[in-house]
């Protein structure tokens, strides 16, 4: 009788250790049930195979937002935009009215002593800039740079022992890893979303027809809208890993799909234009194109992967050190590159003069090359900031050129790029002869109206085919 008993003891212990288990399996456990079919002869042999969740939930983003917050400040500026008066009104007194344009955007402290990075398309044309910060502060603002082919200026405030945000490494970011966005949409002050990394290395086309625009944005579900761009993106450690940049939607506001600047880009742009005051552009000499299904079977490539060279310009760089086209770059200095973006990313991070080792895959083998980078003219050294004022570059005027024109001062603009006289419509033969009314008789006068910053209201001269111009900027 003893025995049964114990039995009996036994057999519950067991069967309430079985309940135990399938209530776990049902109730606590959840397992994703996937259906795996295959056909076996004229059959359908179906399997089940459980696999639990194991999905993480998100952090808690309450410090890293607070301290973020503190880093971004609200940037805004004042323009100078078209008026909608009559165009007889120039025309019969050769003078231009124009009226103010207030925008609005966001920026990211990154130094304690002030310097601040903003997208370009917030600053663009702005004749004042101002930052508001977290605090409520107000600040005026120094453009130190500002590089249209990635999107980026860096300003400075005069300040110090601000909150900055610390820079983080993009290269690291991982598809699906949490981010916060903090910036200022719609003109409201320190605002922050939350969302993952949805993609990386993403080519929007987005900078217009700029010879050599970066684009190889992080994008993020975190919603983003107007006034964000200039703003941060950080990771749950509080680490700057992108400049938020843009939305790509058909309403022009959020709808799912962000995008930032890495910050890997960042940290080269920065260092240039605070030592340079502009970039250093880093060329390899080559017209490239991303590897496809048919580009593999067009050139016998044998795989999809790396970044095609379709053309190589003579004396550049990449000729020089041997590479040719229907060449495929692999690899950049041991990161592995499969798109155009990536291709470009890398190099951006590069100065003229620095030695780069290539991977490329040629008939199938794969040789080793190393470069040394050219800058834009074509040189390995530095172009110094001095080399270009207010945009462009100048030369003095012949004596032939005084003599066609009948003039006996002024200064011609050889070559343009990205800046004021280039906003203001100016081209290249252009003769400048007065800017605000003072005589500009050599470059050092052009410099001179730049370094002491004072707004442009007149520019006088002739252009290239003897008209006298007279322009007037209220």
């Amino acid at each position: 009788m003893k025995a049964q008993k114990i039995l009996g003891y036994l057999f519950i212990g067991i069967l309430c250790s079985a309940l135990t288990l399938i209530g776990y399996s049902f109730f606590i456990e959840k397992p994703d049930v996937i259906v795996q079919s295959e056909r076996m002869g004229d059959s359908q042999l179906t399997r089940f195979v459980n696999k639990p969740i194991t999905m993480e939930m998100p952090e808690d983003f309450t410090t890293v937002a607070e301290a973020t917050v503190k880093g971004v400040v609200h940037v805004k500026t004042v323009s100078e935009g078209e008026s909608n008066e009559n165009p007889l009104y120039e025309f019969f007194y050769g003078e231009r009215r124009s009226r103010p344009v207030l925008t609005f955007g966001s920026g990211v402290i990154i130094s304690e002593d002030g310097y601040i990075i903003t997208n370009n398309h917030v600053i663009d044309r702005a004749e004042q800039i101002q930052v508001v910060m977290d605090d409520r502060r107000t600040f005026d603002a120094k453009l130190v740079g500002a590089d249209p082919n990635t999107d980026l200026a860096l300003l400075k405030i005069e300040s110090s022992n601000l909150v900055w945000v610390p820079m983080g490494n993009s290269d690291d970011v991982k598809l699906g890893q949490w981010v916060l966005a903090v910036g200022n949409p719609f003109n409201l002050t320190s605002t922050v979303t939350a969302g993952i990394i949805s993609a990386k290395g993403r080519n929007l086309g987005i900078l217009g027809n700029q010879r050599y625009r970066i684009e190889s944005f992080l994008q993020t579900d975190a919603a983003l809208n107007h006034g964000n761009s200039g703003g941060a993106l950080v990771n749950t450690e509080g680490e700057l890993i992108g400049i938020t940049s843009a939305i790509v939607s058909a309403t022009g506001e959020y709808s799912g799909n962000s995008f930032a600047i890495p910050v890997e880009i960042v940290k080269k742009v920065v260092a240039d234009l605070k030592e340079f005051g502009r970039v250093q552009r880093a060329i390899l000499g080559v017209t490239i194109t991303d590897v496809t299904s048919n580009l593999v079977d067009e050139e016998n490539l044998g795989s999809i992967e790396g970044v095609y060279i379709s053309d190589i310009t003579e004396g550049g760089a990449a000729e020089n050190a041997g590479l040719k086209p229907g060449d495929v770059v692999l690899r950049i200095n041991d990161r592995d590159v499969n798109s155009v973006s990536e291709l470009q990313e890398q190099f951006s991070r590069y100065r003229p003069g620095d030695r780069v080792n290539i991977h490329v895959k040629r008939n199938q083998k794969v040789k080793q090359y190393d470069i040394v980078l050219r800058n834009l003219e074509g040189g390995t050294n530095i172009i110094e900031r001095s080399e270009y004022v207010l945009g462009a570059r100048f030369s003095d005027i012949s004596e032939r050129e005084k003599d066609k024109y009948s003039i006996s001062y002024g200064i011609k603009i050889t070559e343009l790029q990205e800046g004021r006289l280039s906003d203001l419509g100016f081209k290249e033969g252009y003769i400048i002869m007065s800017i605000n009314n003072d005589r500009v008789d050599s470059l050092e006068d052009i410099r001179r109206v730049e370094n002491s910053g004072e707004r442009i209201n007149s520019i006088q001269g002739i252009t290239p085919d003897g008209m006298q111009f007279s322009y007037r900027f209220r």
